[in-house]
């Protein structure tokens, strides 16, 4: 492959891949199967920005491997970001995903942990019969075990009500959460199915920009649009999360509103009082915090793109390493 395509042809390519590995409806011989697939597919046809695998297709690219073996790669990358978006959605009580209700307010909890299931099933089904290297099924289940350790974290300490923890509980949980698999497992992913060993900027730059997006996305959660946001504004409020913002908050908030809002945080998803989310969501935007981390995003971002811009101008193809940054550069102004 000489000619790069543009992105919205890669997007396609993935996605063409994705569906493909799905049941589809009509080939169901009973109507609770024809169900069963519409459940598989409805979180990959909502769309979504095919962000993780275009960023190891790219990398792929840049260190010499050819598309077509990439594809099924990226389409399995982008499986897991479903099913795991299904279960996230399920733990934390969400009520939206990508602008629609989410899979469980649709079907119930029973039936959408089922599908999260499947999807994770058929996700290690694409890669066994892509012929991947060894080392990509490895860096897979690596992913998905750091996601795990990171989502448990994160619950255990919203269901132990622990309001004493720092800024560096926050980047250590969101590190394992969100920023191995938005950045350094597709950039290490795309080395090693070019049977290239991962440059260690990967890891050490990936895991910042993986952060300051999560951190982005913490912010666009109270002040973002509705429409592009594509879910719940103040969800991590009416869920309880601990947020970097949040943490900010209750460390340089007065007895009384660090009280309020830790009593407001303790009551369940259903029993929160409106009026109270609202407050506190004003006085998250007010007392500062929110602006102090869209600093530290920005600082984590521009840092993690200093680190990676050298090492992938010198990619052995750096049309497509030159990609990989557009890419990035994208994913920083949450364009891509």
């Amino acid at each position: 492959m000489t000619a790069p395509l543009s992105h919205a042809q890669v997007r396609e390519a993935i996605q063409q891949h994705l569906l493909a590995a799905l049941p589809r409806p009509d080939a169901a011989h009973r109507p609770e199967l024809a169900e069963y697939a519409r459940m598989l597919r409805d979180y990959p046809e909502r769309g979504g920005k095919m962000l993780r695998g275009m960023l190891l297709v790219y990398t792929g690219l840049a260190y010499g491997a050819e598309l077509q073996p990439l594809l099924p790669i990226a389409a399995a990358l982008e499986l897991f970001q479903n099913w795991a978006l299904i279960h996230d959605d399920i733990e934390d009580g969400s009520d939206e995903r990508r602008g629609k209700p989410a899979l469980h307010k649709l079907y119930g909890v029973p039936l959408a942990l089922n599908a999260g299931d499947a999807l994770h099933a058929l996700q290690w089904a694409l890669l066994v019969r892509s012929d991947a290297p060894q080392q990509v099924l490895l860096e897979f289940a690596r992913l998905v075990e750091r996601t795990a350790q990171g989502q448990h974290l994160e619950m255990t300490w919203m269901e132990r009500q622990r309001f004493d923890l720092q800024e560096a509980d926050y980047l250590e949980m969101v590190g394992h959460k969100a920023a191995y698999y938005t950045a350094v497992a597709p950039l290490r992913l795309g080395a090693l199915a070019a049977a290239v060993e991962p440059p260690e900027a990967f890891e050490e730059a990936g895991m910042k920009l993986g952060i300051g997006f999560q951190i982005v996305d913490d912010v666009l959660n109270l002040e973002g649009d509705p429409i592009k946001y594509g879910k719940e504004i103040a969800g991590d409020l009416w869920e309880g999360k601990r947020t970097l913002i949040l943490l900010r908050f209750l460390q340089t908030a007065g007895a009384e509103e660090r009280q309020r809002a830790e009593d407001l945080l303790r009551i369940p998803r259903e029993q929160k009082p409106a009026q109270e989310v609202g407050w506190l969501h004003q006085r998250l935007l007010q007392s500062g915090a929110v602006a102090y981390a869209q600093q530290t995003a920005e600082r984590l971002l521009a840092e993690g793109l200093a680190a990676l811009k050298p090492v992938l101008l010198e990619a052995p193809k750096i049309t497509f390493g030159s990609l990989v940054l557009e890419i990035l550069q994208s994913l920083v102004r949450r364009e891509a």
